[in-house]
């Protein structure tokens, strides 16, 4: 999609100078972006959606960006102006030049969000809610990581299945069940500063060749939660789970839980796209007996 004429005029006014060249950027279900340029030398990557659809979404990514930026670890965009106009809602950002992926790209990443996940807060949630994907993501803070999982995560997504007939009760008290037996599943940690929406699409690099997280998620959750979304979808790099285990080391039985994290993306992925989606969702209950 073009850049446009009422956009364009509200970026001239906000910036301070004319835009003069716009290059759009393919994909993207729910935004339409690309990079411009400005008369006065200066790039920046844009992106643009109704506003009366996704009340808030920019804001809130520019508040992600911002605090995982604050930690110093992980690389992301710098954030410069959100506003709306009309209809519309809009984030400018910095613009990245992209390179081939540094020698140690992986093993960085690795580093970076382990350093990330250092930080922490004395309750699961964040101080404001925010989206994944299209979905609004509920962040109230809660005291316990099953809790907040339960309440925040996996009951939420259902109740929006259910409502669009992608769900039956059947499938509700399967995960009640389920519920049961958190208590024993997960380890007991303080909650992590998470991007929350860490996967291989939201991965790019930058002029150095090194890696730069972009649209974030952010909340205050349990890291391994973070480790088992980047299996999903392909996964990473080993390079990366090795130098992140190096640095912060995940406790035994990981690899047989990581499923019942994932079962919160591929519930988000059931309310935007069903199909074989549910199917996975369906498959680790089954490992686990529900």
């Amino acid at each position: 999609m073009q850049l446009p004429a009422a956009i364009r005029t509200a970026l001239e006014q906000q910036l301070h100078t004319s835009v003069i060249d716009f290059i759009p950027a393919s994909g993207g279900c729910i935004n339409h972006g690309g990079a411009i340029k400005t008369q006065s030398g200066d790039a920046y990557f844009i992106k643009w959606n109704d506003a009366r659809k996704f009340p808030g979404m920019f804001v809130a990514e520019r508040h992600g960006l911002e605090r995982l930026a604050s930690t110093n670890t992980v690389r992301v965009p710098q954030p410069v102006h959100t506003f709306e106009h009309g209809p519309w809602q809009v984030i400018v950002m910095e613009y990245l030049s992209k390179a081939f992926p540094s020698p140690r790209y992986w093993e960085l990443l690795g580093e970076q969000l382990a350093d990330l996940h250092r930080h922490t807060s004395s309750s699961f949630g964040l101080d404001s809610d925010n989206y994944i994907g299209s979905l609004q993501q509920i962040n109230t803070w809660q005291n316990s990581w099953p809790e907040f999982f339960i309440l925040n995560r996996l009951e939420v997504q259902l109740r929006l299945a259910r409502q669009r007939g992608k769900a039956d009760g059947h499938l509700c008290k399967r995960f009640e069940k389920l519920y049961k037996l958190f208590g024993e599943i997960f380890p007991t940690e303080q909650p992590a500063l998470l991007h929350g929406d860490l996967w291989s699409g939201n991965l790019i690099n930058d002029i150095k060749g090194d890696p730069c997280l972009i649209d974030p998620a952010v909340y205050y959750g349990h890291r391994e939660a973070e480790v088992a979304f980047t299996q999903l979808f392909g996964g990473f790099d080993n390079r990366f789970y090795e130098a992140y285990h190096a640095c912060f080391p995940i406790q035994p039985g990981f690899d047989e839980r990581s499923d019942i994290y994932n079962l919160y993306p591929l519930l988000v992925h059931v309310n935007l796209f069903g199909g074989s989606y549910l199917t996975a969702v369906k498959q680790i209950l089954d490992r686990f007996g529900c």
